[in-house]
């Protein structure tokens, strides 16, 4: 396969509008929301063989997805303003965290010490907020007054926590420290056009970031340098995970084709290197 050349990983239509939160297993199977239904949780096989693995409950519907070393799986729901977690093998939910003063968390990242980090937008009035979730379902408030905050992800060294703003078209970037607190934001890189989504560090921890309503993901240094734009067969692109066998095939969630395509990379992603660490002592 070349690099940097999407194609269709899924038949188009077979999500919903709402497709998001792509996140792949240590097997390979890629996991997004609201396969063939709203508050669905869909899984696809390496192969591309989609079906429906979970629904949440309470009318709720999941964004964000992340999985943890040892298999756990974090979804963002955004109309309960919960995080749940689904216990590996089984599928059991649980409610890992939850709070009405969530606008509604919407994508996550997770640390390689278990902690969460969720973005919480306010699309009625355009700001955003910030969130920790600590492994004992703790929630720390980490900012306030932002814009519509999006996409978020951790870099690989764990000492930034990079969030964009999906109305205002920047991407921010602070310092990160060992207990999960954030200081000294600064701008990474500001857009003129079109709007961002989901987002994802490689290894090398440069970001690949969704334009929504370009149909492209914007492939970014750490220093803030557009690397190249890869192309998409659909325009309105939402998240991005990475997973194969070696880490470098990227998952694109389509909204207004309702699939999911992936393309071939040089770097394995920083997502598919979690999952390859020992699991956390005491986790699960």
């Amino acid at each position: 396969m070349n690099l940097y050349v999407s194609k269709n990983f899924t038949m188009p239509g077979g999500f919903t509008a709402g497709i998001e939160g792509p996140a792949v297993d240590r097997e390979g199977n890629v996991y997004a929301v609201n396969y063939e239904r709203q508050r669905t949780i869909g899984k696809v096989t390496p192969d591309g063989t989609a079906s429906v693995y979970l629904e949440l409950p309470d009318g709720g519907v999941g964004n964000g997805i992340r999985i943890d070393a040892q298999g756990w799986m974090y979804i963002a729901d955004y109309v309960r303003h919960r995080i749940y977690r689904v216990e590996p093998g089984t599928g059991q939910l649980t409610v890992y965290a939850e709070s009405a003063a969530m606008n509604q968390p919407n994508d996550i990242a997770l640390s390689r010490a278990g902690q969460l980090f969720a973005s919480d937008p306010d699309w009625k009035t355009g700001s955003g907020q910030i969130w920790r979730i600590d492994r004992d379902g703790k929630i720390v408030l980490l900012e306030r007054g932002m814009g519509t905050t999006n996409g978020i992800e951790v870099s690989p060294d764990e000492r930034t926590l990079y969030v964009n703003e999906t109305k205002q078209r920047t991407i921010w970037a602070y310092d990160l420290d060992e207990a999960g607190a954030i200081a000294g934001k600064r701008l990474l890189i500001e857009f003129p056009d079109f709007s961002l989504d989901g987002m994802r560090c490689d290894i090398a921890g440069n970001l690949y970031v969704t334009r929504h309503g370009k149909g492209v993901i914007a492939h970014i240094s750490p220093q803030g340098e557009v690397l190249r734009e890869i192309a998409l067969g659909g325009k309105n692109c939402t998240n991005v995970a990475f997973g194969g066998p070696d880490g470098k095939t990227c998952y694109v969630t389509v909204a207004d084709n309702g699939n999911i395509e992936k393309f071939r990379t040089e770097i394995p992603g920083r997502c598919w290197a979690l999952l390859q660490q020992s699991p956390l002592p005491g986790s699960g």
